[in-house]
């Protein structure tokens, strides 16, 4: 028994057991045993999920164990099983938990631990974010080589030791610029939000290595990772970061660099899941 007001996450359960639960759940509503590849849709990539395939079902987020409502504007709060025409099934997630809106890592992962238990051997996690690089344009998708978690949290709980070397898989990024061989890479920095970094924020960023600013993904991966799962990662640049651009930064600037860029990164992202 849950009690009330309580969340599924919450302790002492086990996030493991609950991500199974919604597994279950997932195959019931969809009639899908198994997914081969799960995707997470971030800001400005939502059309994808109209092109990777026929899409089998769509099942509220909050019909499954564990999923809330997103928070943020550009998620859609479905989950969406997809098969390619290669016949691969796909789990398309549009609800996306972020670190920000305070509920703890456990529910910000849940959707990946659930794609895991699910079946899905490979996790793709984009992401709309802020470009350090000033040759990077807004509405330019870039694959993610590495990762910099700048949150001082994690998902993984007790002596769980987890190596992170080669996280964002070198196979998959391959396969993407097997696609497009114009794709630029770059190192992503995960702040918690949800307010804007400062310019020394990005400037500290750069200096650390980073090349890309934004609020999610990174919690995300070293859970995918945990989980056995290979991982992909794409941030499209909705904006130059603070200090890069001269002008101040917007939410609504984000969605609408998502809105302009929507149906070329989708096209891209869905014929990248289809040779997976």
């Amino acid at each position: 028994m849950t009690l009330e007001g309580a969340h599924p996450l919450d302790p002492p359960a086990d996030p493991f057991e609950v991500a199974a639960r919604a597994a279950a759940d997932i195959a019931r509503l969809t009639g899908v045993e198994r997914h081969d590849v799960a995707v997470t849709l971030g800001s400005g990539w939502g059309k994808a999920a109209e092109l990777i395939g026929e899409t089998i079902a769509s099942v509220p987020a909050t019909e499954v164990t564990g999923f809330s409502r997103p928070a943020l504007e550009g998620h859609v709060g479905t989950l969406r099983s997809v098969r390619t025409p290669a016949g691969a099934h796909v789990l398309v997630i549009g609800a996306r938990t972020h670190y920000y809106e305070g509920h703890g890592v456990r529910r910000v992962v849940h959707s990946v631990r659930t794609a895991a238990a699910a079946g899905a051997e490979v996790m793709v996690l984009t992401n709309g974010a802020g470009g350090i690089r000033d040759t990077w344009r807004a509405g330019q998708p870039v694959l993610i080589s590495d990762h910099i978690n700048l949150t001082a949290d994690s998902p993984l709980e007790g002596a769980t030791f987890v190596d992170l070397t080669d996280l964002y898989s070198r196979r998959l990024r391959d396969v993407a610029l097997s696609v497009d061989a114009s794709l630029d890479s770059g190192v992503y920095c995960q702040f918690r939000g949800p307010h804007y970094e400062t310019p020394a924020e990005v400037r500290m960023a750069r200096a650390i290595g980073g090349d890309i600013v934004g609020m999610s993904t990174a919690l995300e991966a070293i859970a995918a990772r945990e989980a056995g799962m290979e991982v992909l990662g794409f941030s499209l640049i909705t904006n130059l970061a603070a200090g890069i651009s001269p002008d101040p930064l917007s939410h609504a600037e984000v969605i609408e660099a998502g809105r302009a860029a929507e149906g070329r990164i989708s096209a891209l992202l869905a014929e990248v899941v289809g040779r997976l």
